[in-house]
């Protein structure tokens, strides 16, 4: 190979690597402490809001291990910004009636993106907390690996 070739190939794996998702506003994962998530464990990111007239995907993301022993997972979503807090209750699906987990595995984890908010629009320019707290009655949840709060603008 010539040199000329080969400058060309560093390039093309450069920018191949290099190159990243300008779409994703956020996306944050918290390990939880020996795979136990409590209620005091929020996951929280902050976001700064410069164009409300644009839409975003808010998701939450899960993993657990396969000892987890319920079906379903409920979370508190929460948005605080400076004038106002907003809440919302969720329940996402994890596993089928025959207990085959719904998430992609790979080993004794099954990871999740679930959809907090689609197409939403901020109300106002500024920051906001994003924040997500487990809402079941086990304090700690156990077998929760990581949590975390994905932003994305859609375009």
């Amino acid at each position: 190979m010539n040199r000329s070739k080969i400058l060309l190939l560093f390039v093309a794996l450069l920018v191949t690597f290099s190159s990243c998702d300008t779409n994703n506003i956020a996306d944050t994962n918290q390990t939880m402490p020996s795979r136990n998530w409590s209620y005091a464990n929020k996951v929280k990111v902050v976001v700064d809001i410069k164009d409300i007239s644009k839409p975003f995907n808010i998701y939450f993301k899960l993993r657990h291990t396969a000892d987890y022993r319920y079906a379903n997972i409920f979370v508190l979503f929460n948005v605080k910004s400076v004038q106002k807090k907003r809440n919302r209750r969720y329940e996402f699906k994890l596993a089928q009636a025959d207990g085959q987990w719904n998430g992609s595995g790979s080993g004794n984890l099954y990871t999740y993106t679930f959809p907090l908010l689609t197409n939403f629009k901020f109300p106002a320019p500024g920051k906001y907390e994003l924040e997500l707290e487990q809402n079941m009655r086990d304090n700690p949840l156990k077998e929760i690996s990581d949590v975390g709060i994905k932003v994305v603008s859609v375009n």
